[in-house]
Formats: structure tokens, sequence, C-alpha cells
């Protein structure tokens, strides 16, 4: 018998392929902007060259400062900015950081977005965003933070360095595999979220052995977009809660706590979710999915323990009290002792247990 289901499709223009970021002056015409903000550090910047000329003179101006995690105290910044320049649309450029940047803009006016993503973060399909105040990170969900339009350009993501490439394709993963035992999941995302793991398992590998192969990285977008429609469509649970906690609480690299943390996350909810996470193993072609994360993480040569990210050892009873002090739902009961012994084994880079 078909599982019971709702599904609501986000109002979203998508624009994927190859050298699509000559499309951005007309995607800027089809929201009616005509003075944006354009958000790209200054390596961004110097990658794509003139800025003026790629949005066809649509550009009011350039905020360079955007910080993983969100900070307030960045987005007021650049509120500042948005005073002074009165733009009527914002253009982010980059990776999560100028995504969140982006979004917090929006929830404080409205304005349009149009988001180019040059890694596999996935944050711009999704009404969420996460800011963080004093090392706390709340997240809040708004239409108003929901981009208008993607523009995905596999050459964008030439550059990206293995490594990084490697550990922002793990935290993509994170989104799909928790998508197969969301509280609200549906058979078409489930599909997606498979296809997604499927596909950035098989690339990823690829891209660290030939970075500037397009055809690898355009698999790996391929599947981080499919991810990040996942992340954007169904809830989250025990890893996105535990990585935002450890990660805002210690300032550690987003991307990286994500990779370290999902072997473990997805261990401890496997026996209350054996049948959905057994889907995630089969698309990693391995009998058990938290194993096959493990393993995958070791051959693509990310890093496999909280230590060597910044955690400190005396951090994880506080940690571990902070994500079970407000309940949420997750397949498996999240107790603080259970936690704590998670965050113990991700800590050091043990292997995963279900505890």
């Amino acid at each position: 018998m078909a599982q019971s289901f709702t599904y609501q499709v986000s109002p979203m223009r998508v624009v994927f392929g190859t050298g699509t970021i000559a499309q951005l002056a007309d995607e800027l015409d089809r929201l009616g902007i005509r003075r944006a903000l354009v958000l790209a550090s200054r390596r961004q910047q110097a990658e794509l060259g003139d800025l003026a000329a790629l949005t066809g003179g649509r550009m009011a101006g350039v905020f360079d400062g955007a910080v993983v995690h969100t900070p307030v105290a960045v987005t007021e910044r650049a509120m500042a900015l948005v005073g002074e320049l009165r733009p009527d649309g914002v253009v982010a450029i980059g990776a999560g950081a100028a995504t969140g940047l982006s979004k917090a803009i929006a929830l404080r006016t409205d304005l349009p977005q149009l988001i180019v993503p040059t890694s596999y973060a996935g944050s711009e399909m999704t009404a969420v965003l996460g800011e963080t105040v004093d090392g706390v990170k709340t997240t809040q969900s708004s239409p108003k933070i929901l981009p208008e339009a993607v523009i995905y350009d596999v050459n964008l993501t030439l550059p990206m360095p293995a490594k990084f490439s490697a550990i922002s394709g793990l935290n993509a993963i994170a989104h799909a595999a928790e998508a197969l035992y969301a509280r609200d999941g549906n058979p078409i995302t489930s599909l997606m979220a498979e296809e997604a793991i499927a596909k950035l398992a098989a690339s990823l590998p690829e891209v660290i052995a030939r970075p500037h192969d397009p055809d690898a990285r355009s698999d790996a977008l391929y599947g981080a977009w499919l991810c990040a429609v996942c992340l954007g469509t169904v809830g989250m649970a025990l890893h996105h809660k535990l990585c935002h906690t450890v990660g805002a609480l210690f300032d550690l690299p987003h991307a990286e706590t994500h990779a370290v943390l999902l072997p473990h996350t997805i261990a401890y909810n496997t026996p209350a979710a054996r049948d959905a996470i057994g889907r995630a193993a089969r698309a990693l072609g391995a009998s058990d999915a938290a194993d096959g994360l493990f393993e995958l993480s070791a051959r693509l040569g990310a890093p496999r323990s909280l230590a060597e990210i910044g955690m400190p050892e005396d951090g994880i009873a506080k940690a571990a009290a902070l994500a079970t002090r407000n309940p949420y739902w997750n397949p498996r009961p999240i107790e603080e002792r259970g936690i704590a012994d998670l965050l113990g084994r991700a800590w050091s880079g043990a292997r995963p247990q279900a505890g």
C-alpha cells in the first residue's frame, strides 16, 4: 500500500548547465531587478571579472563580507549598505555564506534574490535561514527567505579545491540522507534523495581525482541540486540540529562539521529507520549506510574527527546538553547520554556505532 503524503513544490526558477552565468542579466530582467546588490567575495570577484558587465549594467554595488553561520553583526553591516544604495534585488555569488547573507537581507527587506552557487551547500533551495548571535545559531522559515531564482553553472564549480569539493559534497549528502526518514517525507523526495546520494557517491571520487573534469563536476552539481531540493521540501532532524549546535558553539567550519558528524548521526538513527536508511545504503553500494558514509569520507580525504576541525574535547558534554535542551522530532528519541556518546566518537574519529 502506498504511503499517505503531502507534496508541495517550491515556487522557484532553476537554470542548470554549463556557462549559464551568461544568462544572469536575462534572469535579472525576468525578476524586474535593475539595481542589484551583488554579494561576492574578493576571490569570486577576481574569478568573474567585470561584475557590472556580467549583470548587464544592473548592479548597484558589491558587498564582500559574507561569513559562515550568518552572524547578525555581518548582516547589520550589509543592511547599512542596503540603506545607502537602495537596491531593488540581491545577487549572491558564492558558497553557503553568500547565500545565507542574501536570505538574511531578504528576510529584512523582502527584496528578490537570485543565487549563483559555487559549492554544493544547498541552502539556495530552502526558505530556512540560520543566524548566529553570541555563538548560538537559531533557524527560522519565511516565504521572504526563499530565493526567487537560482543559476547553477558547472563552470563556477571547477575552481573549487578538491578537498572542499569533498566536504561540500558530504554536506549535501546529509540533506538527502535525512530526507529519507523525514516525518513529512513523500515518495518523490525519497526518489530524489536516493538518486542524489548515488550520484554524489559516484562522482565525488572522480572530482577528487580530476577536479577540472566537467563531466564529473556536472554529475556532482546535479546530485547536489537534488540534495538541495530535498532540504527545501521536507524537514530535517538530529543531524542538522546537531551540526547547527556544534558548529555555532565552537565556531567550526560548516561543511566540515556536516562531513564529520554524518556517519555518526545516521548510525544513531539507523535502529529507528532501517528501511529508509537502507535506501541510503543501497545508493552508496554498502551493506550499512553509516559505514558506507564513513568509508566514503576516508576515500575522499575528508576530515573524520571533530578534534581535527577545532572542537575541544571538554566541549562534548556542553554540546550534548545544548543539543537536547529544546525537543524536536527525530525518528529515534534524542537522549543526552546517547548524543554525548555520539559526539565522543565523532570527536575522536572512531567508527560510527548505533549506541
